[in-house]
Parts: C-alpha cells; structure tokens; sequence
C-alpha cells in the first residue's frame, strides 16, 4: 500500500515538472534579421537569440530556420524541457490552405513551400509547426502579454518599412477569404490614383518608413525646402530616422513631412475605427518608436474623419511588447490547438 502511494506521488511530481517546464520555440522572421526564443507556457523568454538574414534568400532562410530551430531544441533537451511546438511569424502572408508563404522582402519566397519544408527538416521530433502572418502574429503578442490582453475587439497598426494591421474580431484574427485581410497599406486615402501606390498602396507610401523619405524626396523635388537639412545631408542615404531627428531640430521639411503623415495615419484609424469599433488601437513597428509623440495628433485627426461615437469610444494607444510583439505571438500561435 505505502509503495503504491510513492509510486502515485512521483508520477504526480513528474506530471507536475512536465506541465510546469512545457515550453515551445518562436520565431519571428523580418525582412533583415530572425529573431528565435525559447518561451515557456506561461511567457517567460528562456533562451534569446537574433541573427542577420545578411541577405539570404530562399532555401538559404529555410536553413537559417532550422539551424536555429535544430539549437534551441538540442538546450531545451539538456534543460529537460519538453518542446511541444514551433511558432513562425512571417513577413507577408501566410497561406493556411495552400500551406505556403508569401514574402516580398525574402527573394524566392514568392509562393514558398515552407510548412512542408520545416516538417521535413524538423521531422524527427515530431513537433507541431505553425506559420501565420507578422500583423496577425503582433496582434497575437499584445493579447497574451500586452495592451490588448483582455480585450476582443483591438487592432494593431504596424507601421515600420511597409504598414500592416493584425485586426482582433471578437477575440478571433481576421484573416479574409484568402489569408490578406489587413494589408492596410492598400488603403485609398487620397486621389488621384499614380502609379507607384501600385506595388505597395496609397497609405503605406505616404506614410511607412520608407514613404516619409519618399515623401521628403517629392517635396525636394518640387524645389520646395532647399534650406532643409535633409537636403544638405542628400537625399541617397536619407532614412526615415533622418526625417524624426530633423523634426526634433524644427526642420520645415521634416515638420511638413510628418504632418502629413499624421493626417495619413489619422484617416487610417478613422477608418478602421468606422469599419470595426474596436476598443483600442495599438500602433507598432519601427516608426512607432519615435512617433509614438503623434498619438494625441493622429487621434484629433480622426475625429474630424471617423464614425463619432466609435471614435469617442477608442483608444489609441502604444505597442507594450516593442519588437517583442511578433516574437510573443508566435509564442502563442505554437500553444494554441
């Protein structure tokens, strides 16, 4: 009798450590760099680590995936820390009935195989491997450790080299008929159409990292702001990081430029907010970072545009999780059934 009571208690401690130690692998691919975790069930970062894609493309950022994949499991073993999923979030869209990816900023991920491709690589340990979206991963993020937790109906605004939106409807991702809904940077916010929003849209070129220099190179263009900065420095090199630090020094171009993109990004949210009334909207992505500033502007913006009790019911606030969002929404992608 005493034997078979010792024998239960250790099976429970065992079944005890298990459940407590239960971790899985996330990884979150940008367009330039990968970043890998080890995370537990409850959100703990356990292992780090964040590599340079130095401009790999195709297989080779398949390899860099298992690589990296192959590591964290070979230490989550010597931890004795079961692994039971691996989470990707990718910059494009994922594909969940064809299984494949689109990526734009990946070479040869034009139409890419990748879930086949992972399980091949990753087959001898028979784990789960799930792909989704960067926005529908950022969402993902803020709901488990972030300013959407709690919360059904939030939307996260990303806004770095392109702009995307990971769109939370009664506590589910939208994801549209073919996997795309979100891709915001499509959004008609002004006329007449040119040609250069064919590739990335109206709202992402005027507005994203990389449409502030744009922007600030059409006004040169037009002989506008000679006295700028910006123009003393060349406009080959300029960043967008060039356009805020001119914005703290008072440079009229810089201030013409980021008005502008307040009044892009103000529309942008009365729209969403007229479409969804979500209870928050949360801004990410590399330019927000710096222009986080704008958040009081970009909301009285919106209220000249959107749907007035919706837009008197909102709030906009900042992403809680920074470059981590993508990272703790693939987290969660891996845990979910």
């Amino acid at each position: 009798m005493q034997r078979t009571f010792r024998k239960k208690i250790l099976f429970l401690l065992i079944l005890i450590t298990l459940i407590i130690f239960m971790a899985v692998i996330a990884v979150d691919l940008g367009g330039t760099k990968l970043a890998a975790a080890l995370i537990s069930d409850g959100g703990d970062i356990i292992l780090r680590e964040k590599i340079s894609l130095e401009k790999r493309m195709g297989d080779e950022v398949r390899d860099l995936i298992l690589e990296e994949a192959h590591g964290l499991l070979q230490k989550a073993g010597k931890k004795k820390m079961p692994v039971s999923a691996l989470g990707i979030c990718v910059p494009g869209i994922a594909h969940a009935y064809a299984k494949t990816v689109w990526a734009p900023n990946i070479p040869g991920w034009e139409d890419y195989p990748l879930l086949g491709e992972l399980k091949n690589g990753l087959e001898q340990y028979n784990i789960k491997i799930k792909i989704d979206s960067d926005r529908a991963c950022y969402i993902l993020g803020e709901v488990w450790k972030g300013n959407a937790k709690g919360h059904k109906d939030v939307i996260f605004i990303s806004v770095g080299t392109g702009i995307g939106a990971g769109i939370l409807v009664n506590n589910e991702v939208l994801r549209g008929a073919h996997d795309i809904a979100g891709a915001i940077g499509w959004m008609a916010l002004n006329k007449p159409f040119k040609e250069e929003f064919r590739s990335c849209g109206c709202f992402e070129h005027n507005a994203s990292g990389e449409g502030l220099v744009k922007v600030a190179k059409e006004f040169l263009a037009l002989g506008q702001y000679h006295d700028s900065i910006l123009h003393k420095a060349g406009t080959n090199e300029l960043i967008a990081k060039d356009v805020f630090a001119a914005y703290e020094s008072n440079d009229s171009l810089a201030v013409a430029v980021l008005n502008q993109a307040i009044e892009y990004w103000g529309m942008a949210v009365a729209n969403l907010v007229s479409l969804f009334n979500p209870e928050k909207i949360i801004f990410g992505g590399g330019v927000f970072g710096p222009a986080i500033i704008f958040l009081d502007a970009i909301c009285k913006e919106a209220k000249k545009w959107g749907q007035p009790i919706s837009m008197g019911q909102v709030k906009l606030e900042a992403a809680a999780l920074g470059n981590d969002a993508g990272l703790y929404g693939a987290g969660l992608l891996a845990l979910k059934d």
